[in-house]
């Protein structure tokens, strides 16, 4: 059982896709996983934000995923992604003020499993890169459970674990995001906007791979262990 499982509960009733997005997901399904071997410069990143209803991953809905990639160590301003899920109730208005996504356009949104195909699509089997990770994947692999009958279980790295390791002379702890943007100078045009925040998020990844390719970890697979001894450590302590 995954620690997915544990944290949301029992099995989940099985999912009944059409054959038209059953196909599209066990197309996605049969590509290669990334080489995660290859050096940061010949390796295509993809920098994920979600926005939610709230912050509990249990309760709260996934309203909209963000994407941007980093493909051999350079942003593509035009290799980003963004939907939102259509939503059958809209989420208050705290949290509209949030995040910006009005009830119009959560009540027109995408339907969730042609919206999650699509992210699909998208990210194809790159490693994913977020800062707190752990809520991004929970929400998203809630709605993949929920509307696709998958177990959503990719390659992340967590940069909230990272940039304090790499950086402890300036860091040395777990902080929000917005420490470190300030810290580099990162302008962050529309906080709280999924795609915003993966621009600004995407320019520190930059920043980890710049550092981590002078300490010898060339290459994702060495990143995500000096994230694993991290974690090991200061849950050790």
């Amino acid at each position: 059982m995954s620690w997915l499982s544990r944290l949301f509960g029992s099995k989940a009733a099985p999912v009944v896709l059409s054959p038209e997005r059953l196909e599209r997901l066990e197309r996605w399904r049969q590509l290669p996983d990334a080489d995660l071997e290859r050096s940061h410069f010949q390796t295509r990143y993809v920098v994920v934000d979600v926005e939610s209803s709230g912050l509990n991953m249990v309760k709260d809905r996934l309203i909209s995923i963000g994407a941007v990639a980093v493909v051999n160590g350079l942003i593509d301003t035009q290799d980003a992604f963004e939907v939102i899920l259509k939503q059958d109730v809209v989420s208050d208005t705290e949290n509209i003020l949030l995040h910006g996504i009005g009830g119009s356009a959560q009540r027109e949104g995408m339907e969730p499993e042609d919206a999650l195909l699509l992210f699909l699509d998208y990210i194809g089997k790159s490693p994913l890169v977020a800062y707190h990770a752990v809520f991004d994947h929970s929400m998203i692999a809630r709605a993949m459970e929920k509307y696709l009958g998958y177990k959503f279980e990719p390659q992340w790295l967590d940069l909230a674990w990272i940039m304090p390791e790499l950086f402890q002379e300036k860091i040395d702890t777990n902080v929000a995001l917005d420490s470190w943007l300030n810290l580099f100078d990162i302008e962050n045009i529309q906080r709280h906007n999924a795609v915003s925040d993966c621009y600004a998020t995407a320019k520190l990844l930059q920043v980890a791979i710049a550092r981590a390719g002078d300490r010898g970890a060339e290459c994702p697979a060495r990143v995500m262990e000096i994230e694993r001894v991290r974690r090991w450590l200061r849950r050790s302590n």
